[in-house]
This record gives structure tokens, sequence and C-alpha cells, in this order.
């Protein structure tokens, strides 16, 4: 009878940490090249080598395999995000540091290039964006909605929806991210210079509101 060690459980936990890392890696790659549409499961399993049982075993479906794929790229950034949305007196600081972050982000080659596979390819999968939205957007704004609430209840800012004022803040973004799909590259100067106007903008909007003489 095989006696199961610690030691033997977290050499089998590496490998199959390293196998699912593979397994990200090949999929990515196949998913920014081909879309959704064109990536079947089959020929990820093959480029992996081994049975398609193997693949299978880790994710149940390509969307699953998808899901993940987008968590793994946006997760670095979220991380990022956390340490930058930390409670502070100083708000226009600390959601201009927010936004400079957010807006090299979204105007990243990385980043061009998978929004540029996403719209090409969600009339035809919905899923895809659901998933991209779910995962990537919708999380950052899940953050700075935290933080704005925060900044409400210490009067920061006039009382709102938070989720709603972290859509408007994002949304402020957007515009440069439509420029660097056309072909436009930042520099530093226009991210420091576009950041101060998105949050000047957005802190005149929800000033809060004055006192009752």
């Amino acid at each position: 009878m095989e006696i199961v060690t610690p030691k033997c459980l977290g050499k089998r936990e590496a490998r199959k940490q390293d196998r699912r890392a593979a397994i990200l890696a090949i999929a990515k790659r196949h998913f920014m090249e081909q879309g959704y549409v064109g990536v079947s499961m089959s020929a990820i399993a093959a480029e992996l080598g081994g049975s398609k049982g193997t693949l299978w075993s880790y994710f149940a479906s390509k969307e699953e395999l998808f899901d993940a794929c987008v968590d793994e790229a946006t997760r670095d950034y979220r991380e990022q995000v956390m340490q930058l949305l930390v409670p502070s007196d100083n708000l226009k600081a600390t959601l201009c540091a927010f936004i400079r972050s957010l807006l090299r982000k979204v105007t990243s080659k990385d980043a061009i290039q998978l929004h540029r596979v996403i719209h090409a390819e969600v009339e035809r999968s919905p899923e895809m964006g659901e998933i991209f939205f779910r995962r990537g957007p919708q999380r950052t704004r899940e953050l700075l909605a935290a933080h704005l609430q925060d900044a409400m209840h210490k009067g920061q800012l006039r009382s709102s929806d938070p989720l709603k004022a972290a859509f408007a803040l994002t949304s402020l973004c957007m515009g440069s991210q439509q420029r660097a799909m056309l072909g436009h590259q930042f520099s530093d100067g226009e991210i420091e210079e576009e950041a101060d106007y998105i949050v000047d903008l957005f802190l005149r909007a929800f000033a809060p509101e004055p006192a009752a003489a």
C-alpha cells in the first residue's frame, strides 16, 4: 500500500498547478489569435499533449476555460487596484493614482488586443463579452465603488449610488481607450494630464452638498 506523505502531496499539487498554468498559457494564445469561436478544446488538448481527458479534468468547457484565462489576465491589475485604493484624507490624490493606472491599463497593447478580439467575437458569442465584463471591468468598478462609498460616508463626496459613481468615473477613461484602439500611443505626460482632468471633473460632479444655513 502506497503511503502518501505531505511532501508527496506538495509535489503533486505543484505539478497540478504547473499543468494548469500550461493549459492557460496555450489557451490564452489560441483565444487571442483565433477568437472565441475559432478555438476548440481538442486543438488545445493536442498542443498540450496527453489525453483529452487531462484538459477536461481541469476545465469542463470552453466557457470555463475562457473565464479562467480572463481571471488570470486581470488578477495582477486587481491586486494593484486594491493597493491604490487605500482610504486617505487626500481623496483627489488617491483617485488620480487610480485613474493613471486605469488609463495605462486600458490603453496598453495587451488590453487593446484583447478588446479587439472581444468586439470582433461578441455578436457570435455573447457569453464571451459577459465573462470578460464580469471578470474585468465589473470587478474593478466594485473595488472602486467600495472606496467611493467610504468617501461618501466621510463626507468627501455627496451621497449617491457608489457603483453608479464608479461606473461614471471609469467611463470617463473610455475616450482614451478608443483613441488607443485607433492607433494613438499615449505618453506619460498625456496620461498625467488626462487623469487630472478626469478626476477634477468627477470631483466637481460629486462634490459634497453645502451644509444648510
